[in-house]
């Protein structure tokens, strides 16, 4: 394994923060193991994605709306962490806070410069937090973040965004969860008591790094490294169909761009190659974009593309629509 502490590249550049997510983890449980602060790690190469050197922390002092709570579970709180663009283009997207399943705290003051870019862009960043491995399994994860996306589309004059332009995005596990909200969409329960479950699940685009996109070989072989090392994965065998984006494709489906390295050794890229096929097949607007010598989480030159690549979709994807003439 790594080292748990990653190089810093120096001074506020919205890196180092993470030393202290890691470190915090070790003393918050008395058997931190090895998979939690790997999945740590890599949250925190995504988190990087999106950086550039050009960003700096002056550019990052808008409006932030910490721990909002969109929903309950167990008597807790999900929250998740809101980041507010001087200039709104009037869309939303959701970052999926996961690694492995985990999803770690991350105080928005230091997460807040990964999202700059997207910001600068004019988008309404929404950084959720879902009920976290190793208490909650994968079916029980993506209901919490479907409850997110309901939550931000019923509060969406609030945060000032447009309910119909909502995007999101997230790797590895992450990726996973940004999938299957792109292909399980529902229009919400309208005899409901929660207003909020009255809403859709919908959202316009979806990217995804290094995602895992079949979930039946890791789930049903208990002897498995993913089932032994994942707990989120140990769910009824079952149901790994229905948690398998691979298999949920269908025509609808939101827009989907997708970034892998051909060397990932932990999500090797044939789950993308995979899906993508199955996008072709039903003619769902996709796009896979190979990075030559990458693994999984991204660095240097790679990071700088999957940020730039991500913007882009996003801005294709979630403009607003154009009046019929």
């Amino acid at each position: 394994m790594k080292s748990e502490f990653l190089p810093s590249t120096g001074g506020d550049n919205g890196v180092h923060w993470f030393f202290i997510v890691l470190g915090s983890m070790k003393d918050r449980a008395c058997k931190v193991t090895k998979i939690m602060i790997r999945s740590a790690q890599l949250l925190l190469a995504l988190l990087t994605v999106l950086l550039t050197p050009s960003v700096t922390r002056g550019q990052t002092e808008s409006q932030i709306i910490p721990d909002v709570v969109y929903g309950h579970k167990d008597g807790l709180a999900l929250t998740m962490d809101v980041f507010l663009p001087e200039k709104p283009n009037g869309a939303g997207v959701l970052f999926m806070v996961s690694g492995g399943w985990y999803s770690v705290y991350i105080p928005p003051e230091r997460s807040q410069l990964s999202f700059s870019p997207l910001r600068k862009a004019g988008f309404t960043v929404f950084a959720v937090r879902h009920g976290s491995s190793p208490k909650y399994v994968v079916p029980e994860i993506v209901q919490d973040v479907r409850h997110a996306v309901r939550h931000v589309r019923h509060h969406a004059a609030k945060y000032q965004v447009d309910g119909n332009r909502l995007g999101v995005y997230g790797g590895s596990a992450g990726g996973h969860l940004s999938l299957m909200l792109g292909t399980t969409a529902d229009r919400g329960n309208p005899a409901s008591p929660d207003p909020v479950q009255r809403n859709s699940s919908h959202v316009s685009a979806v990217v995804a790094f290094y995602p895992p996109t079949d979930l039946r070989p890791w789930v049903t072989d208990v002897n498995s490294r993913y089932y032994q090392n994942y707990p989120a994965l140990r769910f009824e065998a079952k149901k790994a169909n229905d948690y398998s984006p691979i298999l949920q494709v269908t025509p609808d489906d939101a827009p989907t761009l997708l970034i892998h390295g051909d060397m990932d050794k932990l999500v090797p890229i044939d789950h993308s190659l995979n899906i993508i096929k199955e996008f072709e097949k039903h003619e769902v607007k996709s796009r896979l974009i190979t990075l030559k010598d990458a693994s999984h989480g991204f660095r240097g030159e790679d990071a700088k593309t999957a940020g730039s690549e991500t913007i882009q979709w996003f801005l294709e994807h979630l403009a607003p629509k154009k009046p019929s003439p």
